[in-house]
């Protein structure tokens, strides 16, 4: 026990500016300034918050540590919503926003004891920090009233989802299942069968390579108005636009990835009497494992914001990049939002599922073991 209490770092003096808040005004109504020992609930929080600080040694291990902090977190961002809830404003509220600041620092610790524990534990700093961006957001923009057309908080975002879900599940399927998909793998395909033909005639390589320079520099919202008008206005001319998207860089990770093999792999595959294509399929598709990997992840985003870009000219009346941009004319930011929620899920979802691919297929590879 002792030693589990030596071995967490001490914590930065940072987050005790939070004890200076109660010098402050907490909210006001109607005008009035009131200070915490005049808010019942708030105090009562404010009071939980500077308690797991003072007994946050108690723990026997940084877990337990993380998990009383964690408990002064989210009292301390639970108050302002309290306060909010009561018709209470908090624009001028000195004492609240300090004591919003403490939590937050207090937050970083709790963050970095997460991080140094092993096990499943571990994986709740990433959704606690996304979390707490959420809240933050929440928070500042009801509390400072910052006007919807500009920020919406998630409350309203989270209201236009629920009364557009239909609308939006059409969205996703005409974009994500119609168009990304089939582009995603016609120019993830493509881009990779064509790597190999290069790479068995060396003067493609040569003559490709700055081609795909060149194409990675042409905007997308250059090629969209023209594929819609060689493709038409269906999910046709989207695939296009994310083949060109997609194309350079899969053939450019798969050129890279295939020149990794070393020298001395080769030449043992040469003493084996192994021809190209063995020498291929047994030795060099391995090896560039991490890289189609790498190539297959950043296609992933990349068809998505070519495929709503894209539908920005030109589209059936569904679609994410025709939400956005109908609603966008209409003043619905709460829709608006909604739908880069939506994208924003889909595109992390694609590249996290890629990732937990990746970690199984090329768990043996040299440059996954050093991760």
């Amino acid at each position: 026990m002792t030693r589990s209490k030596i071995a967490r770092p001490a914590m930065a003096p940072w987050p005790l500016v939070m004890l200076a808040a109660p010098l402050l005004p907490f909210a006001t109504l109607d005008g009035t300034a009131l200070y915490l020992p005049q808010i019942p609930a708030a105090l009562g929080l404010f009071a939980l918050t500077v308690a797991t600080i003072l007994a946050r040694r108690l723990p026997a291990s940084a877990l337990g540590e993380a998990l009383l902090l964690l408990t002064g977190v989210a009292a301390a961002y639970a108050t302002p919503l309290l306060l909010l809830s009561q018709g209470h404003a908090l624009a001028q509220a000195g004492g609240l926003w300090l004591s919003m600041a403490g939590a937050t620092l207090l937050l970083w610790r709790v963050l970095a004891l997460l991080a140094g524990v092993s096990g499943p534990a571990r994986l709740a700093g990433p959704a606690l920090f996304g979390l707490a961006l959420v809240m933050l957001w929440e928070i500042l923009t009801r509390g400072f009233h910052v006007p919807t057309i500009l920020l919406p908080p998630p409350s309203l975002v989270l209201t236009a989802f629920a009364a557009n879900a239909a609308d939006l599940w059409d969205d996703f399927r005409q974009t994500v299942l119609t168009s990304v998909l089939r582009g995603y793998l016609i120019g993830c395909g493509a881009g990779f069968l064509v790597a190999i033909l290069a790479d068995r005639v060396p003067f493609l390589a040569r003559g490709l390579l700055p081609l795909g320079n060149l194409a990675s520099a042409v905007p997308v919202v250059g090629i969209a108005p023209i594929m819609v008008m060689w493709f038409g206005f269906d999910w046709q001319s989207k695939a296009a636009v994310i083949v060109v998207m997609t194309f350079f860089p899969m053939l450019i990770n798969t050129l890279a990835g295939l020149q990794s093999a070393e020298r001395i792999q080769l030449d043992l595959m040469r003493s084996y009497g192994a021809g190209y294509w063995r020498t291929l399929a047994m030795l060099r598709l391995p090896c560039a494992l991490p890289f189609l990997f790498n190539g297959l992840k950043i296609n992933s985003t990349l068809a998505l914001i070519g495929a709503i870009v894209a539908e920005f000219f030109g589209t059936p009346v569904v679609g994410m990049g025709f939400r956005i941009s109908t609603q966008v004319a209409r003043m619905n930011l709460d829709v608006v939002w909604a739908t880069i929620a939506v994208a924003a899920l889909t595109g992390s979802l694609l590249y996290g599922a890629l990732a937990l691919a990746e970690r199984h297929v090329t768990a043996w590879h040299p440059s996954f073991r050093k991760r």
